[in-house]
């Protein structure tokens, strides 16, 4: 198997680090050599950040580089559209249609973009996206919009949907398993 490049893209605090947890547990369920790599932007301050999960027989660095991501896992729209030159010709992008207004726009020094999903599907680019967000709120919490976006892109990912939700159990903590295993499997549903 080559190796399979995922990128995981949005906002501080949207859920990205466990959403590598995940697929890095999914993948050495798998029985393959994975590479995680967090890097952070301004996550504290709402910035964006990006984490890169690389999977495959071996797999020498934790680094995807422009035009190298088989998919990229975005939590918010405009994140999809800022790292779309990372997506490989054939990639596919998973987006959650989330809207946060970055510094420029707070400030009133720029517009929110319009239409970026038809902007991206008018490239010729293969985009799932869907609300992630209201997913998560009908099984219980908000917060689990991150797993809801992971189960909108399994069949995606490379992974058996069983063992993906496995990697859901394992990571999520005890007192928010429930609300993000209903979250992975309605997402899930959705798509399938």
């Amino acid at each position: 198997m080559s190796t399979k490049n995922i990128m995981i893209v949005g906002v501080g605090g949207q859920g990205s680090l466990l959403a590598s947890r995940i697929l890095g547990a999914a993948a050495m369920e798998s029985g393959y050599d994975v590479k995680v790599s967090e890097v952070h932007g301004m996550s504290q301050r709402g910035g964006s950040v990006v984490t890169y999960v690389r999977y495959g027989e071996s797999v020498a660095s934790p680094v995807i580089c422009e035009g190298e991501a088989d998919v990229i896992l975005s939590f918010e729209k405009l994140e999809a559209a800022r790292w779309l030159p990372y997506l490989k010709i054939g990639g596919t992008i998973v987006t959650a249609l989330q809207e946060i207004n970055p510094m420029p726009v707070i400030t009133g020094v720029a517009a929110y973009p319009d239409e970026i999903i038809e902007k991206i599907k008018a490239l010729g680019v293969d985009i799932i996206a869907e609300d992630a967000q209201a997913i998560a709120r009908e099984a219980g919490s908000e917060r689990a919009s991150n797993v809801a976006l992971i189960g909108l892109a399994a069949h995606v990912l490379g992974f058996e949907p069983s063992v993906l939700r496995n990697a859901v159990e394992a990571c999520v903590p005890a007192k928010a398993k429930e609300v993000n295993l209903s979250a992975f499997d309605a997402a899930q549903k959705k798509v399938g």
